[in-house]
């Protein structure tokens, strides 16, 4: 079997992830394109939804990119890319919202999050080394297989699937505070909710390709694993 079946997983979860990738930054232009009724930005509308949570020690930054927003832990920020932050727009609001979703769930202990937060020095370990290990262990770095080398890189590899599988339901769930949010304090009209929650629909589909493109990677080596072994 060899790496063929890798390549050709790889190289439809590429294609796949291209398509909702190029359909999402489609989406996002659309709705960006679309100023929100109420006139606010990205940043007073996270700094809003963080306050309407009695939340108050979370800033609100900007930070460089496209696409590029995300919610800090560490240092409880909510930093947003230049369009959001600034941006007066459906997208910008559906994005600072589903950010400070995040931010509601680390304040309130959201179990999914605090889970994929506690497995992160795990996955940086063996996003690292799972691969290299995998390799060695198919015997293609030393020219020996060795099933017991494969089965670590496998055991690796597992983790950062884990973790792909996890942030599902994390970014799932702060999408859903975020429409929730949006449409209870009538921050958007019934229109633009629907164009904020379908934005967020593409959003959550990137994280959806990347975990079966994981999932399949992972049972494909497996299946390596144990053709390897019956040789032996």
């Amino acid at each position: 079997m060899g790496l063929m079946g890798y390549y050709l997983i790889a190289g439809i979860m590429f294609i796949v992830g291209l398509i909702v990738s190029n359909r999402l930054k489609s989406k996002f232009k659309e709705y960006s394109e679309i100023g929100l009724r109420n006139g606010m930005s990205g940043k007073e509308i996270a700094e809003k939804m963080l306050s309407d949570n009695g939340i108050y020690d979370v800033r609100v930054l900007s930070t460089p990119g496209k696409l590029s927003d995300h919610y800090n832990p560490a240092d409880k920020t909510v930093n947003l890319s230049p369009d959001v932050y600034a941006g007066r727009s459906i997208s910008a609001a559906a994005v600072a919202a589903h950010e400070c979703g995040h931010a509601v769930q680390h304040a309130t202990a959201y179990h999914m999050l605090t889970f994929r937060s506690a497995i992160v020095p795990l996955v940086n370990i063996s996003s690292q080394l799972s691969q290299w290990i995998i390799l060695a262990g198919l015997g293609l770095m030393f020219g020996s297989a060795n099933p017991t080398i494969l089965l670590l890189g496998i055991i690796l590899f597992a983790i950062t699937t884990l973790f792909t599988l996890v942030t599902l339901p994390v970014e799932y769930d702060a999408s859903n505070r975020a429409l929730k949010w949006l449409e209870g304090t009538q921050m958007t009209t019934p229109a633009e909710h629907d164009k904020a929650a379908d934005a967020l629909k593409w959003a959550a589909r990137t994280y959806v390709v990347a975990a079966i493109s994981s999932v399949a990677t992972l049972l494909y080596y497996i299946l390596l694993f144990m053709n390897s072994r019956d040789r032996s």
